[in-house]
Parts: structure tokens; sequence; C-alpha cells
């Protein structure tokens, strides 16, 4: 993201005696009659936000890459562009203390340390914020689960598989050892029907982690 847009003073009234100032994005005259009482006003032009007075306390000015103008608390360290063409996530270095009087001077970015991740869902490229890989990510485009690297996924299948045919071959121990006891104690059937639907559910987790996607780093922030 560029810097964060300083504090401008409200120009000098034109001919007509209407304070103006100039936008930010295109350098427009905004005409600011009846608008002094706002902290910021909206180009006619861009259609883009400008500042006219310093932040509300405790909050900062941040311009995304995109031109959009967010208002933040002074102490964030992340934040997110919420337009949906943009979703950027703009990382902000340590607050600088700045005297009272002066213009409000928001931190400079800084790189983010992070992994750049292509969606198994919808091709996007989207910034996953953990240093380890075999994890669930959630993508930010299409909001859809997928797992950064495929040794997640593939060991927990086998996991899953290897514990769903043990309890399968539990309950046919158990149906073909005990067919003379259930007859008599009746309760024998829950275990059969615990050992084989503990076989299935695991079979069915089995196949959730072989059916899901799978989102590949781009490459690593250094």
């Amino acid at each position: 993201a560029e810097l964060p847009p300083p504090y401008t003073a409200i120009a000098s009234p034109g001919a007509s005696g209407v304070p103006v100032i100039n936008c930010r994005v295109c350098q427009s005259l905004i005409n600011l009659d009846g608008k002094l009482h706002q902290h910021v006003v909206k180009c006619t032009v861009c259609n883009e936000a400008t500042p006219i007075k310093n932040p509300p306390s405790g909050k900062k000015y941040v311009r995304c890459q995109c031109n959009c103008l967010l208002i933040c608390k002074d102490t964030s360290r992340k934040i997110g562009c919420p337009r949906p063409n943009c979703r950027r996530i703009i990382t902000l270095g340590p607050v600088m203390l700045i005297p009272e009087e002066q213009p409000a001077q928001p931190a400079l970015p800084v790189q983010p340390d992070g992994t750049r991740v292509v969606c198994g869902h919808c091709g996007n490229t989207f910034l996953w914020m953990e240093l380890r890989f075999n994890t669930l990510a959630k993508c930010p485009h299409c909001k859809k689960i997928s797992s950064v690297g495929s040794a997640l996924p593939r060991r927990r299948c086998c996991a899953y598989i290897t514990i769903g045919m043990i309890c399968i071959f539990i309950g046919v121990g158990l149906t073909v050892g005990t067919q003379d006891f259930a007859r008599q104690f009746h309760a024998t059937y829950v275990s059969w029907a615990v050992a084989y639907l503990l076989g299935l559910i695991c079979l069915i987790r089995a196949c959730y982690w072989g059916a899901i996607k799978v989102s590949y780093p781009e490459h690593s922030f250094a």
C-alpha cells in the first residue's frame, strides 16, 4: 500500500469566497461549502475520499493501493480493504508519537511476513500469515476451506482409513465370535453397531480428506 495521506490544510477561499481543497487522488478541486464539520470529503470526479481534518482521537488514515481511504485505530498493525474487488491486507509498522498540533502521520507500511498461496478452489492468490504449511486456510475471495500443502490431507486420509478398517474388522470379529452369546444377551448387538458405526464414520472422514482441495504456496517473503 502507498503511504497514508497526511492531513492537508484547507485551501484559501477562491474568487467566490468558497473554501476548496485539492483531491488527494485526482487533484481536482473539491468545494467545502457546508462540509467543514466533516473529517473527510468525497471528490465528485473520482468518488474517492480526501481528509480535511486530523483523524478522530485514537484513529489514523490509511490509503489503500486502490485509493480507498480507510480510518482505523492508531494501534492497528493489520487492516483489510473492504472493497470487494480489492480485499488487500495492509500491514502497518509501529505507530510514531506525534505532537498534538502536528498533522497526523500514520506509520509506514512494512513488508508482510507470510506466504502467498494460490487457492485450490478459485485460483486467486491470497496472503497466508501462518509460518507453517500443512494447515487449513480460508480463502478471502471465495470463502472456501482448503489445505495449504498436500501432506496434511494425505496423512489424515491414511490415518482414518486405517482406523476405520480396524473398527470394521473388530465388528466382524465380534459378530462371528459372539453370535451365540448375543442370542441370550441382546445388548451385545450394541457393541456390533458401535464398531461398525465408528468404522463407517472414519471411512467417511477419509473420503473428506481425500477429496479436499489443496492450495499451494507461491513463494515466501524474506
